[in-house]
């Protein structure tokens, strides 16, 4: 997958990858893996280094349930903004973290912070062993109740932009304004709408088969 920045999964069947980032707070994790497990459904965890080292027991918790891992980076960061020395930094250190704490190798999923990303940087990603994963449809549930947001909207934009292999980002993390978990609030009707439109959630992971 070198030079790829995927914005949609290569398939033609009604399949969505549910793709979480983590970098915050973990304040919605234990209603999304409730709400996951009680429904059987998979999904994929973007987990910054820093993340993984303030909420070491959730990052766990998260592999310990058998669920994709991919690599945010360490900090967070623009990558765009910095040298390859740099971006290499925040890429390498967050696969340690993330290894270290969790067991499990992110590669070969990474995603850019804010989406930002050039042909430098991709590369520079593919360079470390990593296929780029944006999205298909942003949930906007991060910008909270003070940002107009609903868990209403955030179910209507995902089953809106169903398409075949759409990938979905969604947050872990709380508002920092108004404290809300949005995207959790939203993901069993989520779930439940995706099936019942007949779509099936997979995890990343299928992409290698």
């Amino acid at each position: 997958m070198a030079g790829a920045d995927l914005t949609v999964l290569p398939s033609s069947a009604r399949v969505v990858a549910l793709t979480f980032d983590a970098g915050a707070n973990a304040d919605g994790l234990t209603s999304i893996l409730g709400t996951l497990g009680a429904t059987g459904t998979p999904a994929t965890f973007f987990l910054t280094g820093d993340f993984v080292d303030t909420f070491p027991a959730r990052a766990r918790t998260i592999a310990a349930g058998g669920y994709t891992i991919g690599n945010h980076t360490q900090d967070h960061l623009d990558l765009t903004t910095l040298s390859d020395a740099k971006v290499d930094a925040q890429i390498t250190s967050a696969q340690a973290r993330i290894l270290a704490v969790t067991g499990q190798d992110p590669r070969p999923w990474f995603r850019f912070p804010f989406g930002a990303r050039d042909s430098r940087t991709i590369a520079d990603a593919n360079d470390r062993g990593y296929a780029c994963i944006r999205w298909t449809v942003d949930t906007l549930g991060w910008k909270g109740t003070s940002g107009g947001q609903s868990a209403a909207t955030v179910e209507s934009r995902v089953l809106d932009g169903l398409r075949p292999g759409a990938i979905v980002l969604m947050h872990i993390g709380s508002n920092p304004d108004d404290g809300t978990t949005l995207d959790a609030d939203a993901l069993p009707r989520i779930v439940a709408g995706l099936r019942s439109r007949g779509y099936t959630p997979v995890s990343l992971d299928s992409l290698l088969s």
